[in-house]
This record gives structure tokens, sequence and C-alpha cells, in this order.
């Protein structure tokens, strides 16, 4: 049985959120992270770099959860650096590159990236889907995640399989060399049977720290889901 470590280390900087699957929460956790970190003091700004699924809004193409990371981030800065790839349609970043004929490159992450670093002291990037999904057909989250240089943080959808799931995302990013910086449960299923006991279970197996659960919530507010977050000191 894998334990958390004794003494969690340092809060990093910036981190890459993850999760187990598509519809855990990501980007709800992401931006309730944002307001937890905020409220520690200092400027935080959250990215979405790839976002599928997005319709014109003020005469642009512009994603709900990387609107939502933008609105939580203080200070406000430009869509086009937290989501430098907004693509139509609400399928798999690779299908919808393909679709309008766009291929990604990381370069214009990076630089989007570094604009948001230069304004923040600490930078929240959303991934998509589950680890294991890719960014395009030639690139995959690993390749950003090391290319950024950062650890990542797993957001588990508390929901049947959630276990296997979590232990399979954990492992994987364990063979790809990612550091762990922490996890935090969802309750994306709240009549979910035993569930605490679950989070219990993922407590003792997952090797890093436990950063919180996020209630369920019909319409989930994440400055409100924000102190249910038990981030350790910096």
């Amino acid at each position: 049985m894998i334990s958390p470590p004794a003494t969690p280390p340092p809060l990093p900087a910036r981190f890459y959120v993850t999760g187990t699957d598509t519809g855990v929460g990501k980007s709800v956790a992401s931006a309730a992270l944002l307001h937890a970190l905020r409220a520690r003091g200092g400027r935080v700004v959250g990215m979405k770099p790839v976002a599928s699924g997005c319709e014109v809004v003020d005469g642009g193409w512009r994603n709900e959860d990387a609107l939502l990371l933008q609105a939580a981030s203080d200070p406000r800065p430009a869509y086009a650096d937290v989501n430098p790839y907004a693509l139509r349609a609400p399928v798999a970043p690779e299908l919808a590159l393909r679709d309008e004929g766009i291929e990604l490159s990381l370069a214009p992450i990076l630089q989007a990236y570094e604009r948001l670093a230069a304004q923040a002291d600490r930078v929240v990037v959303e991934g998509v889907g589950g680890w294991m999904a890719p960014l395009s057909a030639t690139l995959d989250q690993l390749d950003l995640v090391r290319a950024l240089d950062l650890p990542v943080v797993l957001v588990v959808g508390m929901r049947l399989g959630c276990i296997n799931h979590a232990r399979l995302t954990v492992r994987a990013l364990a063979e790809d060399g990612v550091r762990l910086a922490g996890w935090i449960a969802n309750e994306v299923e709240p009549a979910m049977p035993r569930l605490d006991e679950n989070v219990a279970i993922l407590r003792m197996r997952l090797p890093a720290p436990y950063w919180g659960r996020l209630p369920h919530a019909p319409t989930p507010d994440p400055a409100r889901l924000a102190c249910h977050l038990q981030l350790q000191a910096a």
C-alpha cells in the first residue's frame, strides 16, 4: 500500500491540472484553485491552452471553461493568452483540429504561457480530458508538461470506477516521469454509494498530498468551493 508523504513538499507556484477522465470537473476544480490561491495573496492566473467546443462571444471564439478560468484570474489576462487554441467542435482536440485544418504547435502555447507567467505569481494550467487524451495527432499532454516543466494536480471524479481510474492515471504519470503535486476529489455524482469510504481508500493509496474534496452543486460556484481546498503551506 502506498501512502502520501508524511511531510508534503512546498506548494508549487505553477502546475498543470489533469483528470481521471473527461467530465470530472477539471475546470471547476481549476477555477476553485485559482480562488484559493488568490486568498493566500499574490497574483494568480489560469490557462486552458487547448479547448474544443467554442461559441462566438463578442466577435471571437470562446470556450466556457476557458472563460471560467479567465474570470477567476487576478489580474484578468487576455483571452488569447488564456486559450491560444479555441476549437469549434465539441469533440476530442485531435478531431477538432483536423476539422479546421489546424496543425497544433507548442510555440504559441509557450509564448502565451510566458506572457501569463510574467504578470502573475502563480499559474494554473488546465489540460484536456484525462491524462492520456492527446493534444493533437502528434503531441501528447506530456509533451506540453515537459516543455513547461510543470508538476501535475489530479482531479478525481468521484463515481463508480474512480479508484481504478485514479490509480491508473497515477501510474501513467509516474511512468512518464511527471511529479504529482497533489490530488482533489470532486463529487460529480452526489448519490455515489459509500462516497466517504472511496475517498478514504484513495487517500491511503495515492502517493501525493490530498488537496480536499469539492461537494456536488447543480451550478458550482468556484469562489465558494475554494474554501473546501486544503492546500499545504507554501
